[in-house]
């Protein structure tokens, strides 16, 4: 018998301990405070795709800018609707006018699934060109866009011509 591997009795004390992956919410917690796949994989398999467990601060910060814009978007497209407006997005317009708390639940639903996406994808580059975070600023662009536009509809009176 090779010195160098152990007999099934010398690993029996190992093998009655409590399971690592058994503990979920410790897991969780512990990992939040001490991440370990900051910048780059652990395997050169994983060069192709990988996950990180800790993100930049900043895009939680946009990533919350994101979803709150998305609440007001939909707040302010539901008070413009009741002012006479009409919804141009085919798909959120059935959704509409089926029911505001539909069409509420999937605008949310929606826009967090591919916010979190974004972030997930962050550091790898979309084409090999653009790095997929420049992408997350311009959807905050965008709602910010968005948001001011339906203010100046809000101030303006509501001509039909207009939407």
């Amino acid at each position: 018998m090779n010195s160098s591997r152990r007999s099934r009795s010398d690993c029996g004390e190992r093998r009655n301990r409590t399971e690592r992956r058994n503990r979920r919410v410790w897991s969780i917690c512990y990992g939040s405070f001490n991440p370990r796949r900051r910048a780059h994989p652990r395997r050169a398999d994983d060069l192709r795709f990988h996950s990180l467990d800790w993100y930049s601060a900043h895009l939680l910060a946009v990533a919350i800018g994101i979803s709150l814009l998305c609440m007001t978007d939909a707040f302010l497209t539901l008070t413009l609707l009741n002012r006479g407006a009409d919804e141009v997005n085919p798909i959120m317009a059935a959704l509409l006018y089926r029911s505001a708390t539909a069409f509420t639940v999937f605008k949310m639903a929606s826009t967090g699934i591919c916010v979190v996406a974004l972030v997930v994808l962050s550091k790898h580059r979309f084409m090999r060109v653009i790095r997929v975070e420049i992408f997350i600023y311009m959807v905050l662009g965008a709602y910010v866009s968005l948001i001011g536009y339906e203010l100046w509809l809000l101030q303006k009176p509501l001509d039909v011509n207009l939407l």
